[in-house]
């Protein structure tokens, strides 16, 4: 299978200059505006491509707003907002100048987006085979920010916990929970599995609608370049927004220790699917945030310290969640709405049925995690299947377990994680009989 998946980018990567030919190249990229509408709860992010192309991402968020607070942090987290959503559209044809007309930036933040724009799009430049080297240079003004300074916020609702609909956030809310903490659940696009999971928890949900440019979408259509943006880092300046919008004075995020390995290496650069989720950005954005935006939201990470395998072995303590949960990114799909798309989701009803789709790395890590720590009747009741016992997987599982090839574009542990949920799932001798753990098991 990784044999196939490299034929498979290689001969994307030669149409690539190909199709991008198509599409009138570009000078430049700008960051023309935002705005804020309290009376519709809709934020506008205006972004242009030398002034020829525009292009409008709005998002509708939860009423009332009653905001009260500092309108200086509102519009700090606004502009925060602003930088990270246009990596969606900067990364159409990538123009060598950038710039910013909804702010001014130091050094020191000039230097942040620089490395966020450039290790967050690590997987597109790769894929897409894009030289990426000095590509990035965000303009930063001579002149250095002023201090800011801790506000009260503007309510007490607690801390938002932004929910994927997968094991790790369920981990973090009821870690909080045995804190005595208060809650609120955040998400971005509505999901049968999230309100069955904030219901299952008792804790109130925030639903932000997202609508991506359309322009967007035509001009991939023209064969303008796409692939992975750092979802993580604009659902993390989202959550600041929401926060000094709403009164929350934390936002507590899910994202394991694991998620600092990276895949691959490109052009001497460490290439993770990961990074906005990994150590080096949280560290990143947690300055970033104290120092440009506000001091008065903490952004924090119970589980930075866990490993995937140990997040599902907590997980495991709470079986209300087990038929809810899923991991599995099959089963989430823009969905095409009267008035555009990127608005919803839904879940994609094939695969190994329900919640997991059962061929996907993902499926298959999650899997092997659940089977090392549950019986495994249990473990095919949430799949649907076993997945050990599909020898089509046999390929994937070479990739996870580290034998072959790299890691999985995916948000997956590490080798050394899968090797040891494969030694724990062989104590219980439930796979013994399995082309995984065979597989696993001649590797010893």
């Amino acid at each position: 299978m990784l044999e196939k998946s490299y034929r498979f980018r290689s001969a994307a990567q030669s149409t690539c200059a190909t199709l991008l030919a198509r599409v009138k190249q570009y000078h430049s990229f700008i960051f023309d505006s935002y705005a804020f509408d309290r009376s519709s709860g809709k934020v506008e992010l205006h972004y242009a491509l030398d002034d020829e192309v525009r292009f409008t991402e709005t998002l509708t968020l939860p009423e009332p707003i009653e905001y009260a607070g500092d309108e200086d942090a509102l519009d700090r987290a606004l502009f925060l907002l602003h930088l990270f959503g246009g990596i969606s559209y900067f990364k159409t044809c990538c123009p060598k100048t950038i710039e910013v007309r909804s702010g001014t930036l130091t050094k020191e933040q000039a230097a942040f987006w620089n490395t966020v724009y450039t290790k967050g799009l690590g997987q597109f430049f790769f894929e897409n085979k894009v030289d990426f080297r000095g590509l990035i240079n965000f303009p930063a003004t001579s002149e250095e920010s002023s201090a800011i300074a801790a506000t009260e916020k503007n309510g007490t609702a607690g801390t938002l916990v932004p929910v994927g609909g997968g094991k790790d956030s369920v981990v973090t809310v009821e870690k909080l929970k045995k804190e005595g903490r208060t809650m609120t659940l955040f998400r971005m696009g509505s999901h049968p599995i999230i309100d069955q999971i904030a219901k299952t928890a008792d804790l109130p949900l925030l639903t932000v609608r997202r609508q991506l440019s359309q322009k967007l979408f035509a001009l991939n259509e023209e064969g303008a370049l796409n692939g992975h943006v750092p979802i993580t880092g604009y659902l993390s300046a989202l959550t600041i927004v929401i926060s000094e919008l709403y009164g929350f004075d934390a936002v507590a995020m899910s994202n394991e220790k694991s998620a600092s390995e990276g895949n691959t290496e490109y052009m001497g650069e460490e290439i993770n699917h990961q990074w906005s989720k990994g150590k080096e950005f949280e560290t990143m954005f947690r300055e970033y945030l104290k120092r440009f935006v506000t001091k008065s939201i903490r952004y924090e990470n119970p589980l930075r310290d866990m490993t995937e395998l140990e997040i599902a072995k907590e997980f495991t303590g709470y079986p209300r969640y087990f038929p809810l949960i899923t991991s599995c990114n099959k089963n989430w799909k823009i969905l095409k709405e009267k008035e555009g798309r990127g608005a919803a989701t839904k879940p994609n009803a094939g695969g190994a049925g329900g919640a997991w789709c059962g061929d996907c790395p993902k499926c298959a890590f999650v899997f092997a995690l659940f089977a090392a720590h549950l019986p495994k009747d249990t473990v095919e009741k949430m799949f649907r299947k076993n997945l050990f016992a599909d020898a089509g997987l046999l390929p994937l599982y070479r990739e996870l377990l580290g034998i072959e090839g790299c890691k999985p574009f995916e948000c997956i542990g590490t080798a050394e994680e899968t090797q040891e949920a494969f030694r724990l799932a062989h104590e219980q001798g439930a796979y013994e009989d399995t082309p995984a753990m065979q597989l696993y098991l001649s590797t010893k």
